[in-house]
């Protein structure tokens, strides 16, 4: 586990420098879900601090989609308990997203409007950043599930500039293998939050990580590979910008 952790904490310092994501005076906006990713991220980003050259603030928040079953009761208690700068969030987004009355993907207007109540409340606590637990794999997904379902080739970006550069979304995980964050996050004593999500567990996202699941049983060097490559696109060889137009 000590080998584990100095790895986890090395990749993060290695995302915070490669991607300019962390910078002196920064007010971050650390949005936690109650998954383990984002329970990780804040422990990470907290204690970082203590041992870096440079001062930035945290505020911790959570979006509390407002389904049925849900316990961020017990996520709020454990913030207080540990000090954190802590605000919950009470939404009815994620019934209006499984409702009649949405015409989209539910998962798709739940993330939009969840990430909207973020962003305003980002604005309203003047943070210049807003710090999302994606780690690799969701990275690797995301492109994948652009590809099959959406015709393009895009992904997340470790660090995203919004609104003209007066916000930006940064991902600390980025670099970080979900399995590895599940191994680390086993003994620390976060608690076990349910959000009630209908869906959750049946989307197309779960299909694109089953087929992943897959790939890696095959060869484990397969997500490593696919990580890589978006960093090293041969534009000449794509369908963009007349390339591969006969003369």
């Amino acid at each position: 586990m000590a080998y584990l952790e100095r790895e986890i904490k090395k990749l993060v310092g290695k995302a915070i420098h490669q991607y300019h994501l962390i910078e002196d005076g920064d007010r971050i906006l650390v949005a936690v879900s109650g998954g383990k990713d984002s329970l990780v991220m804040l422990k990470l980003l907290n204690e970082r601090r203590a041992r870096v050259p440079i001062d930035y603030g945290l505020t911790v928040i959570t979006v509390d989609l407002g389904y049925e079953g849900s316990n961020f009761e017990v996520l709020e208690g454990y913030m207080r308990d540990l000090g954190y700068d802590y605000l919950l969030k009470k939404t009815q987004i994620g019934p209006l997203a499984h409702s009649p009355l949405n015409r989209e993907n539910p998962c798709f207007l739940c993330a939009r409007l969840r990430r909207k109540v973020i962003f305003e409340t980002a604005k309203e606590l003047g943070c210049n950043k807003v710090a999302l637990g994606h780690n690799r794999d969701d990275i690797i997904e995301t492109f994948l599930l652009n590809v099959f379902c959406r015709g393009e080739i895009s992904t997340m970006v470790p660090h995203q500039v919004l609104f003209g550069g007066k916000l930006s979304i940064i991902r600390p995980l980025s670099l970080i293998e979900g399995d590895k964050i599940r191994v680390y996050a086993n003994p620390h004593d976060f608690p076990d939050v349910q959000d009630g999500c209908p869906t959750r567990g049946s989307t197309r996202r779960r299909e694109i990580k089953f087929l992943l699941e897959e790939l890696d049983k095959m060869d484990r060097g397969i997500k490593r590979s696919i990580f890589r490559a978006l960093g090293n696109v041969k534009s000449e060889y794509l369908l963009v910008n007349g390339h591969g137009a006969p003369h």
